[in-house]
């Protein structure tokens, strides 16, 4: 158990912090549909991770998922591989992005995504704990199936972490019931099979999967995977509860973001994916 005089952690506002179930509560009280933003944290330097998720809020994200690198990303297509690459050569670890999202307070949820390996590593109740001790609300382990969760679902109900999982375009009813009951945050729906990336277009059957889903459970629903500008976030949200968009953003802070230089270019990116999804 981590506690609060530990020393090494960050500690970011506890009291009031937003959940994600509260954000999609708000988020549907006032008609709109949630901008979900992802980045790989250490492809900048970690020391301007907090830079970086306070000009994403500003833009208008409603949720931020903070990709923790992986040496084997077989989820990701090619652009959050190399920028997972990029961060593991800086030398990133879990530990240390953990610290660099409790050193700041943000109005919105924040939730880490990557693989179970890590979290393995450092202890499934060291990291929940130190997580929550970071003000984190939730988490994605993309390679962990509900089926195999029980251990890591304990140790986020006992941190008060909201936890996410995945359905995609081949998942059966019984799978998708399985990822509702355990998901407490909302449900990520991948747009197609395969990786990561950004798309020319989002697939035209995700309206299937979003209407199978809904069938099946009353949480929320975002989709992700290929959706990349405005037009796919306003596609996406004319049935799901959300859009996630990651490579595209990945790949401008890559190339603009130059320690805070590119600041601006990145806020109008975020504000004409938030403008998409309302009305």
């Amino acid at each position: 158990m981590i506690t609060q005089s530990d020393e090494s952690i960050h500690t970011g506002i506890l009291s009031g912090l937003l959940t994600l179930t509260q954000k999609f509560d708000e988020l549907r009280a006032r008609k709109e549909r949630a901008l979900v933003l992802f980045l790989t944290a250490g492809d900048q330097p970690l020391s301007e991770l907090p830079a970086i998720l306070e000009t994403l809020t500003e833009g208008g994200a409603d949720v931020i998922e903070v990709g923790i690198p992986f040496s084997d990303p077989f989820g990701e297509g090619p652009t959050i591989q190399a920028s997972s690459q990029r961060s593991l050569e800086n030398g990133t670890n879990a530990r240390a992005i953990l610290e660099s999202i409790g050193a700041v307070s943000l109005p919105i949820p924040v939730v880490t995504m990557g693989y179970y390996n890590p979290i393995l590593r450092m202890g499934l109740q060291n990291f929940a704990q130190r997580s929550a001790a970071a003000g984190i609300a939730g988490t994605i382990v993309s390679d962990l199936i509900p089926d195999e969760s029980d251990a890591w679902g304990a140790a986020c109900a006992e941190a008060g972490l909201e936890t996410i999982f995945l359905v995609a375009p081949t998942s059966t009813d019984a799978r998708i019931q399985s990822v509702a009951a355990r998901s407490t945050g909302f449900v990520y729906a991948v747009s197609r099979t395969g990786v990561t990336g950004a798309e020319n277009q989002v697939p035209a059957e995700i309206g299937d999967l979003i209407s199978k889903v809904r069938s099946l459970t009353n949480k929320p629903v975002c989709v992700g995977f290929g959706v990349s500008s405005p037009a796919h976030v306003k596609l996406v949200c004319q049935t799901a509860d959300g859009a996630v968009v990651g490579s595209a953003l990945v790949k401008l802070l890559h190339e603009k973001w130059d320690g805070g230089k590119g600041r601006n270019e990145v806020l109008e990116f975020v504000r004409s994916l938030k403008e998409a999804t309302r009305g």
